[in-house]
């Protein structure tokens, strides 16, 4: 890990994620996952453990975990183990939680993301399943909680790393990485807002070359947003305790989006706490390597191999790859128009800016784009072939986004946007600036590239900018004998 230094500190970071997974009923009873049902009209004998009932492991959850561990470079463990991890809360039916502990079921792998345009690799100590507890609801009761225990059972993943990130910005890479995965094949629909992934960051600051601080997890982070700021929070939070002369205490904190700041809920329990033992109820989960290679022949190309081969095949930089690779519908976008242009940076210059812009700022997906792939290449193609300059190519997108027009070539003849191919009439525009503007030319050819600048802006000026830039240049200079 490596970190830079915040008022002589060095942080350290390591992340819990929980990725609900995408299956049709719960991870030990039949009952449905669907959000939003009516409270508690989800929720099987077996998940309000009454006596008597017995959990039964839910075959395609393993299946999920197996597509996980094959995507981060893991070992899916042939075999492990269920436990039961005690605590009580009231939104917790059976007194304790059902997950893994001493052998889970996918061990080790890593994530690598680019921040500021290096290269960055977390490792991963684990990624185990388990049951999700229900939920306590405070706002709709005077005083009171209810229970709503839908929730109750539904499988797990959660995702643990080695204390590798040393920035917020680095959390947050690692953390939309995680969900690309995630959701790229298929094992969570990625929903932060829902609860389908959740995040707790565990903090902590030293000197550098001192031994770990003591670590504050901060709980439940359902926005990329907030989880930057309560990290960033939560750092100089414990800076300005250890200045002051105050221990760091080992606790679980909450972030609150309205006031910025990040409060304590409870002293962090350890391991040992939760009296951890097998489940008696649950025999071993046994995957044989036939189960994983079946999983592995119909996994998707995955992110990191698709930005290989778009550098490969493309040319691209690798920067713009892995940019092109955030969904699998952004990377198909890619090389649709990529293909049909014959143009693939010019493709990904326009994906990473016009349309990167305008998705972000309608919050929406590039499978929602409003210009398609095929228009994208139509366009990139009229610039190629000089029909319109790069600005006025802007226009076009523009109204191609708001639904001015469909087609390129009737948006590009409606506003009388193609660049002027009339050679002799370029050079009379040419001449007549020269002409009128004695001043800069004295001032190029005395040595002062602003002047011809200023040159070259008057003749786009005045051809009401359809002028071609590079032809413009060129008689310019022909003209003025440079």
């Amino acid at each position: 890990m490596t970190s830079r230094l915040i008022q002589g500190y060095e942080v350290v970071i390591g992340f819990e994620t929980h990725a609900q997974l995408q299956t049709q009923s719960k991870i030990f009873s039949r009952s449905p996952t669907a959000f939003g049902a009516e409270p508690n009209t989800q929720a099987s004998a077996v998940d309000l453990a009454l006596p008597g009932t017995l959990p039964v492991m839910n075959r395609e959850a393993v299946h999920c975990a197996i597509k996980l561990g094959l995507a981060l470079g893991s070992r899916i463990a042939p075999r492990s183990v269920f436990a039961r991890k005690n605590y009580f809360y009231p939104d917790l039916p059976k007194g304790y939680q059902i997950s893994q502990f001493e052998i889970p079921v996918v061990q080790g792998g890593e994530v690598s993301f680019f921040v500021d345009g290096e290269k960055k690799t977390v490792r991963l100590v684990r990624a185990h399943l388990e049951e999700d507890a229900g939920k306590s609801l405070h706002e709709d009761f005077h005083g009171q909680s209810g229970i709503d225990l839908n929730r109750a059972g539904t499988p797990l993943l959660e995702i643990v790393t080695e204390p590798d990130m040393g920035s917020s910005a680095e959390a947050v890479a690692y953390a939309k990485e995680l969900h690309k995965i995630v959701t790229w094949i298929g094992v969570c629909d990625g929903n932060m807002q829902e609860g389908s992934f959740r995040c707790d960051a565990n903090v902590s600051v030293r000197k550098p070359g001192a031994p770990l601080g003591t670590r504050r997890e901060i709980k439940n982070l359902n926005s990329f947003r907030f989880m930057q700021q309560a990290i960033d929070y939560e750092i100089r939070w414990q800076i300005e305790q250890l200045e002051d002369g105050h221990a760091i205490q080992q606790a679980t904190v909450l972030f609150d989006p309205d006031t910025g700041e990040t409060r304590a809920m409870r002293t962090k329990e350890d391991s040992a706490d939760y009296r951890y033992f097998p489940d008696p109820d649950l025999p071993p989960l046994c995957i044989s390597e036939q189960w994983i290679e079946e999983v592995r022949g119909q996994m998707p190309e995955l992110p990191r191999r698709m930005a290989e081969r778009l550098v490969a095949d493309y040319g691209l930089p690798e920067y713009d790859a892995t940019t092109l690779t955030q969904s699998l519908a952004m990377g198909a976008y890619f090389e649709a128009a990529a293909r049909a242009s014959g143009q693939p940076k010019l493709a990904s210059n326009w994906i990473m800016g016009e349309i990167s812009k305008r998705l972000n700022a309608e919050e929406i997906g590039i499978e929602a784009a409003k210009v398609s792939d095929a228009q994208l290449a139509q366009l990139i193609g009229r610039i190629q072939d000089g029909t319109i300059s790069h600005n006025a190519a802007r226009q076009v997108f523009e109204a191609l986004w708001s639904g001015e027009g469909t087609e390129v070539d009737a948006v590009i003849e409606a506003k009388g946007l193609k660049q002027l191919q009339d050679t002799g009439a370029l050079e009379k525009i040419v001449d007549e600036v020269i002409a009128a503007n004695p001043d800069n030319v004295a001032q190029f050819r005395a040595g002062k590239d602003k002047a011809f600048n200023a040159l070259v802006g008057q003749v786009m000026k005045a051809s009401k900018g359809k002028a071609n830039p590079a032809q413009v240049n060129q008689l310019l200079r022909a003209r003025l004998g440079a």
